[in-house]
C-alpha cells in the first residue's frame, strides 16, 4: 500500500473519533473544527494517491458529513446518554413540575370571587391587595383610582381581571 493512501485513511479516521468526541467532551467546537481539518487533510492525502480514490472519499465525506450532524443535532439528545449529558429533566421532574402548574393554576382560580382594594391606580393596569397579598391586575374598566373596593372576575395564570364593587 502507497504511503498517501495510508495517511489518508488514518486521517479520515481521526477526523471520525474527534467528531464522535466532538458529543462528549466540551470543547466549545474545537475538536470538530480539528475532525474537519482532519477529514479535508484525509481527502487531499487521497487525492495524492489517486484522483478516483479522492473524488470518491470527498464525496462519501460530502453525504456522511451532515448525517452525522444530524445525528448529533436531532437524535443524539433524545437517547439515555445524550438526556443524561445534557441534562434533560427527568419523568419524575415532569410530573412535579405539573404538579406545581396545577397548583399554582388552582390556587390562581381560587381567586374569582374575592374582593380587594386597589393599591395603585388601575390604568387599566395596577397592584391590588386580596388577603394580603400584592397581585398585578387589569380593570376590566375604566380607570380606578387607589383605595377602591374591586372583585375578582377573571384569574388565570397571565392575568388576573377585577372590576370595581
Amino acid at each position: 500500500m502507497d504511503t498517501m493512501l495510508i495517511w489518508g485513511i488514518v486521517l479520515i479516521g481521526l477526523a471520525v473519533v474527534l467528531g464522535f468526541a466532538e458529543l462528549f467532551v466540551p470543547s466549545h467546537g474545537a475538536l470538530g473544527l480539528t475532525s474537519g481539518v482532519l477529514a479535508l487533510t484525509g481527502v487531499i492525502c487521497m487525492f495524492k494517491y489517486d484522483t478516483t480514490w479522492g473524488v470518491s472519499t470527498g464525496l462519501a465525506l460530502i453525504v456522511l458529513a451532515p448525517i452525522g450532524v444530524g445525528f448529533g443535532m436531532k437524535i443524539w439528545p433524545h437517547t439515555p446518554l445524550g438526556k443524561r449529558i445534557i441534562g434533560a429533566p427527568t419523568e419524575e421532574q415532569l410530573r412535579q413540575d405539573r404538579q406545581k402548574e396545577e397548583a399554582a393554576k388552582a390556587a390562581r382560580r381560587a381567586l374569582v370571587g374575592k374582593q380587594g382594594t386597589v393599591l395603585t391606580d388601575l390604568r387599566p393596569v395596577g397592584k391590588v391587595d386580596i388577603e394580603g397579598v400584592r397581585h398585578e391586575v387589569l380593570s376590566e374598566t375604566s380607570f380606578l383610582s387607589a383605595g377602591t373596593r374591586v372583585r375578582v372576575t377573571h384569574a388565570d395564570l397571565q392575568l388576573i381581571k377585577v372590576r370595581e364593587v
